[in-house]
C-alpha cells in the first residue's frame, strides 16, 4: 500500500468517528458550539490542575488541617445559616449546599480543607449555571409581553361575559380576528418608542439583523446572532452573553473565582515555605503555576473592581466604552450616569433583576440629566444622595 493509500484510509477513518461522535454529541457538529465546549473543558481541566497537583504534591494537607489551628468547631446549624443567607444573591445551589452541609457532618467538626473544597465545586457550579443562562434576549421580552397580553384579554373577556350574565363560550383568536403577533408587534412598539425622547422614530432603534425594535441599553451581539437586554459583554470562556439575566451570576462567579485564586495562592506559598528543598522538580512545577496563578488573580480583581463600579452606577461595558457612539448618551456629561437611581437602589435591583423579570430603562429626559450634573452640596451629602 502507497503512502497516499494509508493518508486516505487514516482520513476516512478519521471522518467516520467523527460522524459517529456528532451522532452522540451533536453540539460537536457546530464549529462555534465546538470551540465553547472546548473552552469550558479547558477551564475546568485548569482548576483540576491546580487543585489536585496542591494535594498531590502536599499528601499530609489533610492531616495537617486536622492538627492545626485551621481545623475548628463550627456549628453546623450556623454554618447553613450562613450559605442560606447569602444565596438568594446567587443561586439555589448554595442553599441545598449549606442545607446538605449541616445535615450530613451533625455534629462533626468542619474543616478549612472541606469548606476549601466545597468552594471549588460551587465555583465550578457557578460557571455552568452562568454559563447555561440567558442573558435576557430582546425576542424573549416580546414573547413574555405577548403571553401577557393573552391572559390579560382572556381574563377580560370571562370577566365581561359574567358580569353581563351571558353564557361563557372558547373565544378562538383565528375566529375572533384577533392576531396576536400583530397586536404583540403594535404594543411593542409603542411601549419601546415611549422610552426614548419624543422625536424618535423606530427606524433609528430596529435592528438590522433582527429586524426587531430595541428598547434603550440593548444591543445586537454577532456572537449569538441575537439582541442583548443590557447587553454587557460576549464573555468568550462561558460562551454566551452577559446581559440583564445572567450579569448578576456573572459577577457572584467572579467574586468566587477571586476567593478560590486568593486561597489556592495561599497553599500554595505554604508549602513552598514549608518543602523549598525537598525535591527540586517539585518545586518549580509550584513556582510555575503559582506565577500563573498571581497573574489570574490580577486579572480577576481587575474583572471584579470593574464591575462592581459598573454595577454600583448602573452601567454596562458596552455603554462605558461606546457611549459616543450611542446617539441618546452622546451628549451626556462622563460624569453622569444616566441610568443610575442611587447606589443602594442600583445594587437592589442588580440583586432582585432574576425575579423581577425583564426591566426596560427609559432614556433620562433633559431635566433628570441636568439634575443628576447638579454639583453636590453639603446638604447633597447628608441627604445621602449618591445612595
Amino acid at each position: 500500500m502507497t503512502t497516499h493509500g494509508v493518508c486516505d484510509s487514516i482520513r476516512d477513518a478519521r471522518e467516520r468517528l467523527a460522524r459517529r461522535i456528532h451522532r452522540f454529541i451533536p453540539c460537536l457538529a457546530d464549529p462555534g458550539r465546538r470551540a465553547s465546549v472546548g473552552l469550558k473543558a479547558a477551564l475546568v481541566a485548569i482548576h483540576l490542575v491546580f487543585v489536585g497537583v496542591l494535594f498531590l504534591f502536599d499528601g499530609d494537607l489533610i492531616n495537617a488541617t486536622r492538627s492545626s489551628p485551621w481545623y475548628c468547631h463550627l456549628p453546623p446549624h450556623l454554618y447553613a445559616i450562613i450559605v442560606v443567607l447569602v444565596s438568594p444573591m446567587c443561586s439555589g445551589f448554595f442553599a441545598l449546599t449549606g442545607v446538605l452541609v449541616g445535615f450530613f457532618l451533625g455534629r462533626r467538626l468542619v474543616s478549612y480543607t472541606a469548606i476549601y473544597l466545597l468552594l471549588f465545586v460551587v465555583t465550578l457550579v457557578q460557571y455552568f449555571y452562568t454559563s447555561c443562562s440567558s442573558p435576557g434576549y430582546v425576542l424573549e421580552a416580546m414573547r413574555a409581553m405577548e403571553e401577557i397580553q393573552i391572559k390579560t384579554s382572556k381574563n377580560f373577556r370571562q370577566s365581561a361575559s359574567s358580569k353581563a350574565g351571558s353564557q361563557s363560550h372558547p373565544v378562538d383568536s383565528r375566529q375572533s380576528g384577533w392576531n396576536y403577533s400583530e397586536l404583540n408587534a403594535t404594543a411593542w412598539m409603542k411601549l419601546v418608542m415611549d422610552m426614548y425622547p419624543p422625536g424618535s422614530q423606530s427606524r433609528n432603534w430596529t435592528c438590522a439583523y433582527c429586524n426587531l425594535l430595541q428598547p434603550p441599553r440593548a444591543k445586537h451581539c454577532h456572537d449569538c446572532d441575537k439582541c442583548v437586554l443590557q447587553f454587557d459583554h460576549h464573555c468568550v470562556w462561558l460562551g454566551t452573553c452577559i446581559g440583564q439575566g445572567n450579569h448578576c451570576r456573572f459577577w457572584w462567579y467572579i467574586l468566587e473565582e477571586t476567593i478560590l485564586c486568593i486561597w489556592t495562592g495561599v497553599l500554595y506559598i505554604s508549602y513552598l515555605r514549608t518543602n523549598i528543598t525537598a525535591e527540586w522538580w517539585k518545586d518549580v512545577i509550584m513556582i510555575l503555576l503559582l506565577a500563573v496563578l498571581s497573574i489570574s488573580l490580577i486579572f480577576l480583581l481587575l474583572l471584579l473592581f470593574f464591575h462592581s463600579y459598573l454595577v454600583l452606577t448602573n452601567q454596562t461595558t458596552y455603554e462605558l466604552v461606546r457611549r459616543r457612539r450611542i446617539p441618546y448618551l452622546r451628549g451626556i456629561p462622563d460624569r453622569v450616569y444616566p441610568f443610575s437611581e442611587g447606589i443602594c437602589r442600583n445594587l437592589f435591583n442588580f440583586c432582585c433583576s432574576c425575579s423581577k423579570g425583564y426591566i426596560l430603562e427609559a432614556v433620562p429626559t433633559a431635566e433628570e440629566i441636568e439634575a443628576q450634573a447638579r454639583p453636590y452640596t453639603c446638604w447633597d451629602v447628608m441627604a445621602c444622595r449618591c445612595c
